[in-house]
């Protein structure tokens, strides 16, 4: 027979087994991750510079998590429709984004209302990289410089047009700050990514774009698109002969970049792990050769920085997009 001391003995391990057993799936499924496919939705049309660079590290990350990683293109709304997507998806690990600087640090000024806050619906896990953005125009236009195109953009008032991958991408920013400094008026020709914009650039359908390197690049080499800017600070080592914008109108600058996050409350060891992925992946050879064939700068970070970096480039723009007037509804 059980004494009264031994029961009362053990009463401590028996209260305590229920709460291990409901603790135990949860605390399993961080510690088996991942187990089954993860899908990292990309906000724009394949072929652009964010589908490109996603798939670039796609093998490397899907032979460091033991997975498959699948690329899921969600185009709209300057990848606002993927971002919203990912911010309703089970905080899992299953389901990640890759954000832009449009997404994350442009449209919660330029949108007048969003479904979704990038600083409080998201969870950061790490910058994938800093992309080249370089400003083109079709071969048989006439523009050798920047000088070349604000003269004729001055000349012809609201004629010029310039593409981008969406509204509220870096692209469409760096026309509407090239409008703002050099005091000209051009059309913005919004498209659902960069590979369609690129598409109809080649084909003269519109004038000039601040395109990624990694859809760019390509159709330079081939003699499609000329290159007349870089919108850095001075020339980059990439692409040497091109002229920053800067050299032209001083202070001229515009950042593009890419970064993993998964959905609000993503557990501590699955943020871990895909750190780790993704530093491991963004740190490999072969990986790094690739991105900067495309003109990417591999940029691992910790998820808290991260976090701090989207919310400075956030304060860094939102004056500049009310002084440009750019607003959406």
């Amino acid at each position: 027979m059980l004494s009264r001391r031994r029961l009362v003995a053990g009463l401590p391990a028996l209260l305590a087994t229920p709460m291990l057993w409901r603790a135990g799936p949860a605390q399993a499924q961080a510690s088996d991750y991942p187990n089954r496919p993860v899908r990292i939705v990309v906000g724009f049309a394949a072929g652009g510079g964010t589908d490109l660079t996603t798939r670039t590290m796609q093998p490397k990350l899907q032979q460091t998590l033991g997975v498959s990683v699948v690329v899921d293109n969600r185009p709209g709304a300057g990848g606002n429709l993927a971002t919203e997507l990912v911010t309703r998806a089970p905080a899992d690990g299953y389901t990640l984004l890759m954000g832009t600087i449009g997404a994350l640090a442009i449209n919660p000024t330029l949108y007048k209302s969003l479904p979704f806050n990038p600083q409080q619906d998201l969870t950061p896990i790490s910058m994938a990289g800093n992309i080249l953005n370089v400003l083109v125009v079709p071969a048989d236009r006439p523009w050798r410089s920047v000088a070349d195109l604000i003269a004729a953009a001055k000349a012809r008032p609201e004629q010029i047009t310039y593409g981008s991958s969406g509204v509220g991408g870096a692209g469409h920013l760096a026309g509407a700050l090239l409008d703002q400094m050099a005091g000209i008026r051009t059309v913005h020709v919004p498209y659902r990514g960069g590979g369609p914009m690129m598409t109809d650039l080649v084909g003269g359908k519109v004038d000039y774009a601040f395109a990624t390197a990694p859809t760019a690049l390509p159709q330079i080499e081939a003699g499609k698109l000329r290159a007349i800017g870089v919108p850095t600070a001075r020339r980059t080592e990439l692409m040497p002969q091109v002229p920053a914008v800067a050299e032209s109108l001083p202070g001229y600058e515009v950042a593009n970049w890419y970064s993993l996050l998964g959905p609000k409350g993503l557990p501590e060891p699955v943020v871990q792990r895909l750190n780790q992925a993704m530093r491991t992946t963004l740190e490999d050879t072969e990986v790094r050769r690739h991105l900067a064939a495309h003109g990417v700068e591999p940029s691992p970070s910790s998820p808290e920085e991260l976090a701090r970096f989207i919310r400075d480039e956030t304060e860094k723009w939102a004056p500049i997009i009310r002084a440009t007037g750019a607003a959406v509804e």
